[in-house]
């Protein structure tokens, strides 16, 4: 793909919505970029909307509810925002939100029912990120429009009784009609194609993001990813941090080593801009693994969508010659 895929992929013309997750995100593209807290700014997500997909800005921190104002400079695509419903139960911030244009809410982190209604009347649509049957027949019984199903070897905060996407996602597709967008252990064309046949109609990506070009993380923190092998991330669960997959750092060995929080995730700034390791715990999902290069956006995302095509036109080939 040339340098200046994200300049072609504004260009292209627009293409039919292939399915409900597309036509209620309304992209070409059923993928989605992770709300990773710091990283998810307007920078990475303007790059993953201007190539069909939908970039998301996280509304935690306050230079990303700052960067909901800054992506309109950066692309006219559609863009979506997180809600961490146990940080942010306000319903103010619906009205930024809606003074952003975003159309696109992905709740997370709470109970749905807080704001689903109201960013409901608000014109939003909603898709809530769950990590269990039992969560995800809760949202649904909420009113959300879809669901974000997260499999434990997604980076970032978890239940330590999470299970896997292989488990997760079809349990889930089996007794809840909504849409699905699965996420965790998904970076490329086989991984999607997988999700899909396992039914989700789109793919959450963050590990793969944040080791993008356009990531604003340090190449300490990219390059930690990219040389990870497939047991390179951890699971933390020790008392003062929240139990989540970080990478295999010596300081999360240290905290595992000692069972004690050595670290704290106040020093993750220093981690993510400065590249200093040792300061914080890296969240990154298994799927490190197998990102074996830092790719620009528009790259990650026509190579996912391309491939998860080609994979499952081939399958049917071959089970049509069973």
């Amino acid at each position: 793909m040339p340098a200046d895929a994200s300049a072609t992929a504004r260009a292209e013309p627009p293409a039919p919505l292939p399915n409900r997750v597309a036509r209620l995100l309304g992209v070409r593209i059923p993928i989605v970029q992770a709300p990773m807290t710091f990283i998810a700014g307007a920078t990475l997500a303007a790059a993953v909307s201007n190539a069909g997909a939908l970039g998301i800005i996280e509304t935690t921190s306050p230079q990303g509810r700052a960067d909901l104002k800054r992506v309109r400079d950066l692309t006219d695509r559609p863009v979506g925002a997180n809600v961490a419903l146990a940080m942010r139960k306000d319903p103010s911030v619906i009205d930024l939100l809606v003074e952003a244009g975003v159309s696109t809410v992905l709740t997370s982190a709470g109970d749905p029912t807080v704001l689903t209604g109201r960013l409901h009347d608000a014109g939003l649509t909603v898709f809530h990120v769950v990590g269990s049957l039992r969560n995800a027949l809760k949202a649904a019984d909420a009113g959300v429009d879809g669901l974000v199903v997260e499999g434990v070897e997604g980076g970032g905060f978890k239940s330590a009784r999470a299970a896997s996407t292989l488990v997760l996602l079809p349990l889930v597709a089996s007794r809840v009609s909504l849409p699905i967008i699965s996420a965790g252990g998904i970076c490329d064309g086989p991984s999607m194609a997988a999700a899909i046949v396992l039914g989700a109609e789109g793919v959450q990506m963050g590990t793969r993001m944040l080791a993008s070009r356009e990531s604003p993380l340090h190449d300490n923190v990219k390059n930690a990813v990219v040389g990870a092998d497939e047991t390179g991330t951890v699971m933390i669960s020790v008392p003062g941090l929240p139990t989540m997959r970080v990478l295999r750092t010596p300081a999360a060995e240290r905290v595992l080593a000692t069972g004690r929080p050595e670290v704290g995730l106040d020093g993750i700034p220093a981690l993510y801009f400065d590249g200093d390791l040792t300061a914080s715990l890296a969240n990154t999902g298994q799927v490190a693994g197998r990102i074996e290069r830092v790719e620009p956006v528009a790259d990650i995302v026509h190579e996912t969508w391309t491939g998860c095509r080609q994979i499952l036109a081939a399958a049917g080939a071959r089970a049509n010659g069973w």
